[in-house]
């Protein structure tokens, strides 16, 4: 939690500017703080390398329930079990994912992301290959990276290097809901450019409702879902699984969004599906890494973190 002078500061300037609203965003804060300050220093949770696998696909932010919904609209979605998270944020989950402890294992592991978080904690020597596709395949109009070119440097990745664990982290379901015209659905801007909100944000002020935000976030897991479908029938993999490093939060016990440390079962408890791949070559991959860009914290504000 951030001392308490400096969030004291931060809501007599936001009072002053909000007045009522900038109270409600204060105390907010302190309860998302101290949920962050108890949570993060509280071991819960099962590390993904002390289960098998042969690849991993990380479906950010996903939860158990949303998973559950349009399981009967994929075949690879047979059973959807729950699996405790060892993070509730995606900071926390890579800090607490790749330690020293599994060193072994993560050099035998090649880690296709699209999470910027891996900016400011993985470094590439510790894997196989770490390719950070947000470094290149950046999408500014849309604030975030679509599936695609994840899916398309997962294929490569796996067919080039043949790693002995494959991880390919999608960005999707996380805000922002970029599947259809679903954000224009809201009346605010899901980057956050012009009001300084994200769409968690005007969920938790009634900006907008429940129902909306919920079929926005359905619409995003499943653009996520047509590229796992196309992933899998692109590599091979004895044993495939289905994740996520958090889930999301939509009010329950006034908690939103997923704040580091929250130990709210809809956050930490995440969706768990084994599935298999075979590579049928039904695609053949044509994205190449360009130039890379720094821009970490640029990136992280367009998604709200910073």
């Amino acid at each position: 939690m951030p001392p308490i002078d400096d969030w004291v500061r931060r809501s007599c300037a936001r009072i002053s500017d909000e007045g009522v609203g900038g109270v409600r965003d204060s105390a907010q804060e302190l309860y998302d703080g101290l949920w962050r300050y108890l949570g993060w220093h509280v071991p819960r949770g099962t590390n993904i390398y002390d289960r098998d696998w042969d690849t991993l696909v990380v479906l950010d932010a996903c939860r158990i329930d949303l998973l559950q919904q349009v399981s009967n609209e994929y075949p690879f979605l047979e059973s959807v079990e729950s699996f405790e998270s060892v993070g509730s944020m995606s900071e926390e989950w890579m800090a607490k994912t790749f330690t020293q402890e599994y060193a072994d294992e993560m050099h035998q592991t090649a880690y296709v992301t699209s999470n910027v978080f891996s900016g400011e904690v993985l470094s590439a020597d510790r894997f196989e290959a770490l390719d950070e596709v947000w470094r290149y395949a950046w999408d500014d109009d849309l604030g975030i990276v679509p599936p695609h070119p994840v899916t398309d440097r997962a294929i490569a990745t796996a067919r080039e290097t043949d790693p002995e664990r494959l991880i390919v982290h999608y960005m999707q379901p996380h805000h922002p809901f970029v599947a259809g015209d679903a954000p224009l659905e809201f009346g605010v801007d899901p980057f956050g450019r012009e009001n300084e909100t994200t769409v968690v944000d005007a969920l938790r002020k009634g900006r907008i409702t429940r129902e909306d935000f919920w079929n926005a976030y359905t619409e995003n897991l499943r653009l996520a879902l047509d590229d796992v479908a196309v992933l899998l029938a692109n590599h091979d993999a004895d044993t495939v699984v289905l994740t996520a490093d958090h889930g999301d939060a939509l009010g329950e016990l006034g908690i939103y969004d997923h704040p580091a440390g929250c130990l709210h079962p809809v956050v930490k408890n995440v969706p768990w599906v084994e599935t298999s791949a075979t590579d049928e070559r039904t695609y053949e991959p044509s994205i190449e890494p360009r130039q890379e860009t720094d821009e970490v914290q640029a990136r992280l504000r367009q998604l709200g973190y910073r």
